[in-house]
């Protein structure tokens, strides 16, 4: 009985040591990335005519991906498929640097994409050759990785343990990886930091009383929410498919979605190119556009869906913050709450972590968001069904969506 408690008590230290190397790793990574990421952004702003080379750099990144990196293309997909198939072989450790450069120039010459993307996947690659040259359990280390990753990009640590456990499976959280989720996303996130990372702020809001008159406010918000993520998916995968159909070539898909970027840049302006975070921070005090959300919307699926590297929160950060802004007045809600909860909603809906994601609006916005925000993110991630912007995730034989 002493040595299987033993035992336990070795394998549970061996994992949180191979969980603080993990997030260590994740935040050193992540430290890297957004400061050259930060280098893309201010100097593609600074060159706005950056744009017109779009075309040549996915013509190279494509060429690049062609040669080397088709063992990786299927990104976060990738990493839930090999935590479930805990037998494949190993996620090539040059994903990490591939995705990050690879994202990086995306930014640099205008592409519509996020960051969590690749910051996950980063962390991931690295957990997993962690795993395989030490020869332990790679699940949980996997799941770290995400966790890791996406709590270092974000400075949302408690944000990262919950998306780690709860994105691979929906309708249920892996409870077996909430130690090593938790050690890393907080040593990634403290990692970040003690490198000179400084995260968005975001204002934090009053508290605000649930109504039944207030919940019926957020009900119509959440029908809008799952709405527009609804036709984010449908729209991003079936660009994808109709690339892939007729466009088998990666290089020439993504030189033809560079075109179009720069199409639409000449309509719509240069506000839906990249990151695209001071519209979101303006969402809360300033007015914006009615059709914000619409045009990133666009952008945003156009450039994932031809091929481009990136995430997809921050651009849909933006879609949330920008129908919140413009949805709240007429809901008689106020600005910086409808903003607030439509930041984190859009996402929550879109990969299904409603959990997550109203816990990282708390990281952010502070407590008193937290009934919002969770009423919304839920009846919008139900409401959406069984969509995911990650076609690789796995579901429980009942869950919320097949009732």
């Amino acid at each position: 009985m002493l040595k299987r408690h033993t035992k336990c008590w070795l394998v549970w230290v061996s994992i949180g040591a191979l969980a603080t190397l993990i997030g260590a790793a994740a935040g050193v990574a992540s430290a890297a990335f957004l400061l050259l990421l930060d280098w893309a952004t201010q100097i593609r702003t600074q060159h706005e005519a950056l744009i017109y080379a779009l075309p040549v750099a996915g013509l190279g990144i494509g060429a690049i991906y062609d040669r080397f990196g088709k063992p990786i293309r299927g990104g976060n997909n990738l990493i839930i498929d090999t935590i479930h198939a805990s037998d494949s072989a190993q996620i090539p450790l040059r994903m990490a640097p591939m995705v990050l450069v690879g994202t990086v120039l995306t930014h640099l010459f205008g592409g519509s994409a996020g960051r969590e993307g690749t910051a996950v996947q980063m962390g991931a690659s690295l957990a997993d050759a962690f795993a395989h040259r030490l020869g332990v359990s790679r699940a949980q280390l996997l799941a770290a990785g995400m966790a890791g990753g996406f709590g270092a990009v974000f400075g949302t640590p408690w944000a990262g343990m919950f998306f780690g456990i709860e994105v691979l499976t929906v309708g249920k959280i892996e409870y077996r990886a909430v130690i090593p989720a938790l050690i890393a996303a907080l040593v990634g996130d403290q990692v970040t930091r003690a490198l000179g990372i400084v995260h968005t702020p975001y204002p934090h809001l009053a508290a605000l009383s649930l109504t039944p008159r207030l919940i019926a406010k957020w009900l119509a918000f959440a029908v809008a929410v799952a709405a527009v993520t609804v036709v984010f998916i449908e729209l991003t995968h079936g660009l994808q498919r109709v690339f892939d159909r007729h466009v088998p070539r990666l290089p020439i898909r993504m030189a033809l979605g560079g075109v179009v970027l720069i199409g639409l840049w000449h309509v719509f302006g240069s506000r839906y190119l990249g990151l695209g975070v001071p519209t979101i921070v303006a969402a809360f005090s300033q007015p914006v556009p009615t059709f914000a959300f619409a045009w990133k919307l666009l952008f945003t699926a156009v450039t994932l869906g031809s091929g481009f590297l990136g995430g997809e929160v921050t651009p849909l950060f933006f879609i949330g913050a920008t129908l919140g802004a413009v949805l709240a007045p007429i809901l008689g809600i106020p600005v910086e709450l409808g903003a607030g909860v439509g930041l984190a909603a859009v996402f929550g809906a879109a990969a299904n972590t409603p959990l997550a994601l109203s816990i990282m609006a708390v990281e952010l916005m502070g407590v008193a968001i937290l009934p919002h925000v969770l009423l919304v993110t839920v009846v919008a991630y139900v409401l959406t069904g069984r969509r995911s912007i990650y076609t690789s995730q796995r579901r429980r034989v009942s869950t919320t969506h097949d009732l």
